[in-house]
C-alpha cells in the first residue's frame, strides 16, 4: 500500500509573510496601520485564490473595502483555504453569491438616530458612533454600509451634536462608544469626547468597543490607556471569535489595559466555519479567561447582506451552550443572544424547566436527569411571620425534602426544534 501524501506545510506568521520587518517596525502600531494590505491584487500576493474567484472578486474590487494589518495577516495559514481567521479577513466570492439575502441595516439603527451616528434604542444607555474607521474591515461586520463612504471620521460639529443630545437627556446613563473603531480616533480627539462626557452629571458608565487588541494589538499603548484611565469607569468590549486570535502580543495587550483599571468583556459572533462548534468555543472561552477577558455574549450574526454564507441557525448556538454547561465554569459560558430589528437583544438559552407550578418547579440538569425542586411561595404578611422561620411544620415534623425523580435521561432542549 502506498503512503499517504504529507500534509501540506503550514504557511503562515510574521516571518512567512513580512521576512523583511523589522522588530521595530512590527511592534509599532503606525507602520502596522501605514501597511495594511487594502487592495485585492497585494492580497492575492499572500493568500491563495482560484484564478476564477478572483476574476470575479475584481470585477467587485470597488466595493470589497479590504483591510488587513500585517499583524493579523500573520495569523492566517495559507496552506487553508478554510482557515478561521481568513474567513473573518480575506473577502470571498461567497459575500456577493447570496448578496440578495440580508439586508443593509439589519437593526434598524438608523431608524432610532436622533442625531447623525447617536443611535438612542434603550432607555438608559445610547451608541456613540463615533467613526467609521477600522483597523481591519470584517467580513461579517453589521456596518458595511457604512463602507461605502470610505473612510471619513466624524468633524468636531457631529460629534458636538452626540454628545448635545447625550448632556438633553438624563435617561442616559450608559454612553457605548463604537464605530467602525473609536480606538482609531486620534488621541486628542477620543480624550476630547470622553472630557465632555464626563461633564454630564448622569452619564455614569462609558464603555468602548474596540477589536484592536485582536487585530492591530500593538496600538494598546501608553498613552492611549493613559487618556482612557483618566476617565474611569471605563469598560472595554472586545471581539474575540477564534482560539488562533489568543496570541502572546493580544494577551499582552488586554494585561496593559486591566492594570490600567478597565475590565476587558469579550463579545463574539458565531460564524459557521469560524467557531460553531462547543470545542472551539470552550477552548476560546478557556484562553480568555487566561488572559483576564471575561467572554460576555455570542451574538447569532447579523441578516446582513454579504454575510449570509456565514450565518448559522440560532439552535447551533443554544446547543454551544447547553454543550458547555456543566463541563466548564459558568464563568466560561457567554450570553448567547440574537439582536433583533429595532427591538433591541433577545437571550436564547437551553431550556432547563420543563414544567412549573405555584409551589414546584420540575428541571432538567445538563446531564438530563429530572429534579422535582420546592418553589418557596410567596412570604407572608409581616405579623404572621413568627412561625414562618420554624423549621417545623404544625404536625412537629420536618417538612420532606425535594424528591429526585428517577427516570431516564430528558431528550436535549432542541430536541423538538423545527428542522433538527
Amino acid at each position: 500500500m502506498l503512503d499517504s501524501p504529507a500534509p501540506s506545510p503550514r504557511q503562515f506568521g510574521r516571518h512567512h509573510y513580512f521576512p523583511n520587518a523589522t522588530d521595530e517596525e512590527w511592534n509599532d502600531w503606525r507602520w502596522q496601520y501605514r501597511n495594511r494590505i487594502k487592495d485585492l491584487d497585494t492580497l492575492a500576493t499572500f493568500l491563495p485564490y482560484s484564478g476564477a474567484e478572483l476574476k470575479q472578486l475584481k470585477l467587485l474590487e470597488p466595493n470589497l473595502h479590504i483591510g488587513i494589518p500585517p499583524y493579523y495577516l500573520s495569523l492566517i495559514d495559507a496552506a487553508d483555504p478554510e482557515d478561521p481567521v481568513r474567513k473573518q479577513a480575506a473577502p470571498s466570492i461567497a459575500e456577493y453569491t447570496y448578496h440578495s439575502v440580508g439586508v443593509s441595516d439589519p437593526l434598524a439603527e438608523e431608524r432610532d438616530m436622533p442625531v447623525e451616528g447617536l443611535v438612542h434604542r434603550y432607555p438608559d444607555r445610547c451608541l456613540f458612533i463615533a467613526t467609521n474607521m477600522c483597523p481591519m474591515y470584517c467580513r461579517h461586520c453589521t456596518r458595511r454600509r457604512e463602507w461605502e463612504d470610505g473612510e471619513l471620521p466624524k468633524n468636531r460639529a457631529m460629534l458636538d451634536a452626540m454628545i448635545d443630545y447625550i448632556r438633553a437627556t438624563p435617561s442616559i446613563r450608559d454612553v457605548i462608544f463604537s464605530g467602525g473603531d473609536p480606538v482609531s480616533l486620534p488621541v486628542p480627539v477620543l480624550d476630547y469626547c470622553l472630557t465632555e462626557l464626563r461633564k454630564i452629571p448622569h452619564v455614569e458608565i462609558i464603555r468602548l468597543a474596540t477589536r484592536y487588541p485582536v487585530v492591530l494589538p500593538q496600538r494598546i499603548t501608553d498613552d492611549l490607556l493613559a487618556v482612557l484611565s483618566k476617565h474611569l469607569p471605563v469598560w472595554l468590549n472586545t471581539h474575540f471569535n477564534h482560539p488562533n486570535e489568543l496570541t502572546p502580543e493580544s494577551a499582552a495587550a488586554c494585561r496593559k489595559i486591566l492594570r490600567a483599571g478597565i475590565p476587558v468583556n469579550n463579545q463574539s459572533v458565531l460564524m459557521r466555519g469560524v467557531n460553531d462548534s462547543a470545542e472551539t468555543m470552550t477552548k476560546l472561552c478557556h484562553g480568555l479567561l487566561k488572559m483576564g477577558v471575561r467572554p460576555y455574549y455570542l451574538f447569532q450574526c447579523d441578516p446582513i447582506q454579504g454575510a449570509e454564507h456565514l450565518r448559522t441557525s440560532a439552535w447551533t448556538g443554544v446547543e454551544i451552550l447547553e454543550k458547555m454547561r456543566g463541563h466548564t465554569s459558568g464563568l466560561a459560558i457567554p450570553t448567547f443572544v440574537v439582536d433583533t430589528e429595532g427591538g433591541g437583544k433577545v437571550p436564547l438559552t437551553p431550556n432547563y424547566l420543563m414544567y412549573a407550578t405555584e409551589d414546584t418547579l420540575v428541571l432538567r440538569n445538563y446531564e438530563g436527569h429530572i429534579f422535582n425542586y420546592r418553589n418557596p411561595t410567596p412570604a407572608p404578611p409581616r405579623r404572621a411571620r413568627k412561625s414562618a422561620s420554624l423549621p417545623f411544620d404544625q404536625a412537629g415534623s420536618r417538612p420532606a425534602r425535594p424528591r429526585l425523580v428517577k427516570r431516564e435521561k430528558a431528550q436535549p432542549s432542541h430536541a423538538n426544534r423545527p428542522g433538527l
